[in-house]
């Protein structure tokens, strides 16, 4: 694979009308990276598509259409200069890129191990990309991939809001205390959040972030996506991410989920849109736990699918997208749907079972 920096990849023309408009997706390989690469092909744009891993985007290019319309760069976040011929030429870049640790090893000084081998790390590489895009002078908008960890359903002591919005942001110091299931992805992914937006706002990079929910459906990928297996764990019985989707519900008193289309259409949106600033949750519909655990046994019927009370209280905080929505987008999937095509996706690929 060497010579892969500025490589363009020969395929099959799609039926999408071409246009010169350059968008720059890093993490091309993940579960939103490689879908928003389809996404921005399937619409007739130029695309640059970053990867670290690239013996890991040969098995991608036979699903992205219009890939004589896409470039591949081999790049690495903690390398300075690594995105500089990415991003160059470039009208927009989606930073989709992110480590995906929940945990470690136990460690003698587990918070100095996490803030400077995972953290500081997740920092640096986004303000190495965010330093290309200065570079660039072509860039003029940075899209940033949040998540919902960033946010909770919870006031200062701690009762439920009965509406969560992007103020409702996850307090930095609970998470150190506390350390739920899942806090190392919950902290880099706020610190890194709040890095951007401070180097953005200070070097004048117009930047956006998406507050992304649980998100499933279809994958392009070869491995299954995180997200998937925290949302079917209780089927697989996997305990570290039944803890992680438990851990999230204690947060938020529900599970917000949007669709990988959605999702991926949902950063599109707001690239383009010229009003569009700060950040954006995402989110199609929650619902409380034992809903969902219901959703998923009535797609999917097995006897050993993990059981769990009743919440007292009916009606959940409501996870809100208004800003996403006053601005004119829509939802194409509901809690439903994207449970219907997760678990197809999984049967197809033979990563769950036949039900019994």
């Amino acid at each position: 694979m060497e010579g892969l920096e500025g490589m363009a990849v020969e395929g099959k023309r799609d039926q999408g009308s071409p246009t010169t408009t350059t968008y720059c997706v890093t993490g091309a390989t993940g579960y939103i990276g490689s879908w928003l690469v389809k996404a921005l092909l399937d619409s007739g744009y130029q695309v640059h598509a970053t990867v670290r891993d690239p013996p890991k985007s040969l098995s991608l290019i036979s699903m992205w259409t219009g890939s004589e319309r896409l470039r591949l760069f081999q790049a690495d976040l903690q390398e300075e200069g690594s995105f500089d011929e990415a991003v160059k030429g470039c009208d927009g870049v989606f930073h989709v890129a992110a480590p995906m640790q929940f945990s470690i090893l136990a460690n003698e000084d587990i918070d100095s191990y996490v803030q400077s081998n995972i953290i500081d790390p997740a920092i640096k590489g986004t303000l190495n990309l965010l330093k290309a895009c200065l570079k660039s002078k072509s860039v003029k908008r940075v899209v940033f991939t949040s998540s919902i960890s960033t946010i909770t359903a919870k006031d200062s002591i701690g009762n439920w809001r009965s509406v969560v919005d992007e103020s409702c942001q996850t307090p930095i110091d609970h998470v150190w205390n506390t350390k739920a299931n899942g806090w190392i992805y919950v902290l880099t992914k706020r610190l890194t959040e709040e890095a951007a937006f401070k180097f953005a706002k200070e070097n004048h990079i117009d930047l956006v972030s998406v507050i992304t929910s649980t998100v499933a459906g279809p994958s392009l990928t070869l491995d299954v996506p995180s997200s998937i297996r925290v949302l079917l764990s209780p089927i697989t019985g996997e305990p570290e991410t039944f803890g992680i989707l438990s851990a999230v519900n204690a947060r938020m008193g529900s599970i917000a989920l949007v669709h990988i289309e959605d999702i991926c259409s949902a950063h599109i949106f707001l690239m383009e849109h010229a009003t569009a600033e700060g950040r954006y949750i995402c989110c199609a519909q929650n619902c409380q736990m034992s809903k969902l655990v219901q959703h998923l046994a009535e797609e999917y019927p097995c006897s050993n699918i993990r059981s769990v009370d009743k919440e007292d209280n009916q009606v959940p905080p409501e996870i809100s997208s208004m800003k996403l929505r006053d601005l004119g987008f829509n939802f194409k999937y509901g809690v439903q749907n994207i449970i219907h095509e997760t678990i197809t996706y999984c049967l197809e690929y033979g990563i769950l079972p036949p039900a019994k």
